[in-house]
């Protein structure tokens, strides 16, 4: 899955004396997240920016935000690599398993540190207007368990 729209980053580079290699140094700032429609495949109402990399790309690491409305879900997905996910405003529920079921899962506050490892079968869902940061490596797509939970499927009828 691409995601689909130009990376927010701010970036500044030097040269290593060292090694002659390119050093990127990334620093974003609040007011500098560019925000943007999720991709189709993410249900609709969520708003993504890239902060750092192509999330695209394989083996390429990155790291991004999602902007969850209250009472967002995502049904259960896997993703084909890890991701690793802190949540930075409002609470993200989050369970593991191949059914949506919320008094299984798990309320994450502000600062709680999650790792879903690659193909985890897991689903979330949004407790308040929530930011989460997702990094990880590419590519970053998701699966859904269920075929028909998956909105590409939907907005292609």
């Amino acid at each position: 899955m691409s995601l689909g729209f130009a990376q927010a980053v701010q970036k500044g580079k030097d040269k290593s004396a060292s090694t002659g290699n390119q050093a990127a140094h990334v620093f974003v700032t609040p007011d500098q997240v560019k925000w943007g429609p999720a991709p189709p495949s993410l249900p609709s109402g969520s708003q993504l920016a890239v902060l750092e990399g192509d999330p695209s790309k394989a083996g390429a690491p990155f790291a991004i935000r999602a902007k969850l409305p209250d009472g967002y879900r995502v049904p259960p997905h896997w993703h084909p690599t890890d991701e690793r996910i802190v949540v930075l405003q409002g609470t993200l529920g989050m369970g593991v398993g191949e059914k949506f079921d919320p008094a299984a899962g798990h309320e994450l506050p502000v600062g709680s540190y999650a790792l879903m490892p690659k193909e985890m079968r897991h689903f979330v869902w949004a407790i308040g207007e929530t930011v989460i940061q997702v990094s990880g490596t590419g590519p970053f797509e998701v699966n859904y368990v269920n075929a028909a939970d998956d909105p590409r499927k939907a907005a292609s009828k």
